[in-house]
């Protein structure tokens, strides 16, 4: 009798230690408006980054797996190849360029943040070789780093004009 009440016991005992250790975990806090912000920021800096005309600088934004899906141009990939692609526009005279969200969305989990809007670029046409501005849209997927900061992991643009 006294081995069953010491079988009971250790049973309710295991099964109270079980219970207690399920307990709910809180809901990890919402960091959404926060995480647009950053990339708020982080798209004022690329802007001016831009402007600097330095390819190194523009392909810093970006993971060092990241893609640019770019008009007329295979998928980019890496920063390598994405910096390679920038250096004939930063080469050019004409060149500038301003980007402005107009729509983000960050994930629940804090870890992806995408971000569409327009942009104005200029460039020197290579027929009249006179400057041409380009208006158009784009949409980037940013991704959290290890350090926090944001870098984009997908960037493409396409213009308002006709083909």
């Amino acid at each position: 009798m006294l081995r069953s009440a010491s079988s009971f016991l250790c049973l309710v005992l295991a099964v109270l230690a079980v219970g207690c250790s399920n307990a709910p975990t809180p809901p990890p806090p919402d960091t959404r408006a926060a995480d647009v912000q950053a990339i708020k920021d982080v798209e004022a800096a690329w802007v001016k980054d831009a402007n600097s005309k330095d390819a190194d600088k523009w392909a810093s934004y970006f993971t060092e797996d990241g893609s640019g899906l770019y008009p007329g141009a295979a998928t980019l990939n890496g920063k390598a190849a994405i910096k390679a692609a920038m250096v004939p526009y930063m080469s050019d005279p004409n060149f500038s360029l301003t980007f402005q969200s107009t729509r983000a969305m960050a994930s629940k989990s804090g870890d992806m943040v995408y971000s569409q809007g327009t942009y104005t670029m200029t460039i020197t046409d290579p027929k009249t070789k006179k400057p041409m501005t380009d208006h158009g849209k784009y949409l980037t997927v940013y991704t959290k780093q290890a350090d926090g900061s944001w870098k984009a992991v997908a960037d493409t643009f396409n213009s308002d004009s006709p083909m």
